[in-house]
C-alpha cells in the first residue's frame, strides 16, 4: 500500500502528525467516567499486543550472532545506556530555570529509552554504512532494553513523575512477559509475521495511538497540562537540539577514535544517537500512568528532531562517499600516444613524436673501458677476385657463398 502523494509532501512525518492529531483528540475529547475505564483497558491490551509482537518478530539469534563484532556493539550500548543517561542527569540543572520537573524528568526517561532499529538502519543504509552492524546493533539494544530500561528508571527517576516501585511489576507483566512468550513462539508464528509484516506495522501504530490517548486524556482530566507553558516547550526544543547535537558529536569523533572504519562509524552514528518511540510510549504509559502526558512529550519532540537531522546527516554522507577527492594525485602524460585525435574539420591529427635535442652527441666511453674488438667474420675478409675491378682499387669485397657487398676503404 503505497503512502499518498499528499503525505509525502508534509514537512512533518506522517506518524508524527498522527500522533499530533491523536494528541488534540484527547485535548478535545478527553475519555471521562466509564470512558476513562475502557481506554485505559484497551490500551492495556495493545501494548500487551505490541510487546508479543515485537518478541515474535525480532531475531534474537541475528542480534547474537552480531556480537562476533563486539567492540562496535558495546560502543553502541555505552552511548544508547551511559552516555544518554548521563546527558540526562546532568539538565537537572536546568531546573527550575529553563525546565519544569515535570519536563525534565520526561527528559531523562528520553534518554533511558532503546535506540530505534528502522530508522537506524534505513539512515545507515542510506549513509552507505554497514547495514549489518545496524541491524545487530539495534536488535540487541532492544532486547537490553526491556530489562535494563525500567531497572535504569527505578534507579535514576525514583518516585518523580509518577514512577513507582509497583510500576516495575506492571513492567513484567504487561512487557516483559508477553515480549518472552513472543520469542518462545516465534519459531511457528515467525513465517506468518513476517508475510503480513505490512498490516503488522500498522497494527502497531494503531496500538501506540491508543495508548497515547489514554494517556493525555487521563492528563486532560487531572489537568496536567496546564502546569506546562509555550515558553517552557520552546525550551525544551533547544536543550533537546543540545542533546542531539551533543550525541551526534560524540559518537562521530568517539568512533573515529576508538578506530573504527567509515562504515562502523556510519552506524555507530545512526544507532547510538536515536531512541525508539515505538517502545518508549508503551512503557511511559506503563510506568508514569496519569503523568505519562508530560513524560512522553519529550520523547516525541526529540523523535522529529532526530529524524529530520539525520536524513540530511545521511544524505551528506552517502555524497561525501561518492564524491571524487577535490586534490587528484598528479600524473605525467606519456609522450606519444597511440590512439588517434580528431582535429578541425574531422581530420585526423596524430601526435608528433618527440626525437632527441640536436647539438648533443653521445658520451665517448671511458679510456679506462676500452671498448671489445670487433669480431670478425668471413663475410669481412678479401678474397681476391681475378678481373674484377675492385681488386685493382683495394676494396673488399664478400665472400662467394655469401650475398655480394663491396666495402671500400
Amino acid at each position: 500500500m503505497r503512502r499518498p502523494a499528499f503525505l509525502s509532501r508534509l514537512p512533518v512525518d506522517p506518524y508524527i502528525a498522527a500522533l499530533l492529531g491523536t494528541v488534540a483528540l484527547a485535548a478535545l475529547l478527553p475519555a471521562r467516567g466509564p470512558a476513562a475505564g475502557v481506554a485505559d483497558g484497551v490500551s492495556t491490551g495493545a501494548v500487551v499486543l505490541l510487546f508479543f509482537l515485537y518478541g515474535a518478530r525480532l531475531s534474537t539469534r541475528e542480534a547474537m550472532d552480531g556480537m562476533r563484532h563486539w567492540r562496535l556493539h558495546l560502543t553502541v550500548l555505552a552511548a544508547t545506556y551511559l552516555l544518554f543517561p548521563l546527558l540526562g542527569l546532568a539538565s537537572r540543572g536546568l531546573v527550575p530555570y529553563v525546565l519544569t520537573p515535570e519536563l525534565q524528568t520526561g527528559l531523562l526517561f528520553l534518554c533511558l529509552v532503546p535506540s530505534t532499529i528502522q530508522s537506524s538502519i534505513a539512515f545507515t543504509s542510506l549513509a552507505r554504512g554497514n547495514v549489518a552492524a545496524a541491524v545487530c546493533a539495534g536488535s540487541f539494544s532492544s532486547v537490553v532494553g526491556i530489562v535494563l530500561t525500567p531497572l535504569l528508571a527505578a534507579l535514576l527517576l525514583g518516585g518523580s513523575g509518577g514512577f513507582s516501585p509497583h510500576s516495575l511489576v506492571s513492567i513484567v507483566g504487561r512487557l516483559l512477559l508477553p515480549f518472552l512468550a513472543g520469542q518462545l513462539l516465534r519459531r511457528r508464528i515467525g513465517g506468518l509475521l513476517t508475510r503480513h509484516g505490512r498490516a503488522l506495522g500498522y497494527v502497531d501504530r494503531t496500538s501506540i495511538l491508543l495508548v497515547v490517548y489514554a494517556a493525555f486524556s487521563e492528563g486532560m482530566v487531572r489537568g496536567v497540562w496546564h502546569q506546562v507553558t509555550p515558553l517552557r516547550l520552546l525550551a525544551l526544543v533547544g536543550v533537546e537540539a543540545v542533546l542531539l547535537a551533543v550525541m551526534l558529536t560524540l559518537t562521530g569523533y568517539g568512533s573515529r577514535w576508538l578506530g573504527f572504519g567509515r562504515e562502523d562509524r556510519t552506524a555507530i552514528v545512526f544507532c547510538g544517537s536515536k531512541k525508539s518511540l515505538a517502545a518508549g510510549l508503551p512503557m511511559a504509559g506503563v510506568l508514569f500512568g496519569a503523568h505519562a502526558s508530560l513524560a512522553v512529550l519529550p520523547l516525541m519532540l526529540f523523535h522529529q528532531m532526530q529524524l529530520m537531522v539525520c536524513a540530511v546527516l545521511a544524505k551528506r554522507y552517502a555524497r561525501d562517499q561518492v564524491l571524487p577527492p577535490t586534490h587528484a594525485p598528479f600524473r605525467a602524460r606519456p609522450a606519444i600516444e597511440d590512439a588517434p585525435r580528431s582535429g578541425r574539420g574531422g581530420v585526423t591529427q596524430r601526435p608528433a613524436a618527440t626525437t632527441a635535442p640536436r647539438n648533443r652527441r653521445a658520451p665517448h666511453p671511458s679510456p679506462a673501458t676500452p671498448p671489445a674488438p670487433r669480431p670478425t667474420t668471413p663475410a669481412d675478409t678479401p678474397v681476391p677476385r681475378p678481373g674484377h675491378p675492385s681488386d685493382a682499387t683495394g676494396c673488399r669485397v664478400s665472400a662467394p657463398d655469401a650475398p655480394r657487398r663491396s666495402t671500400c676503404g
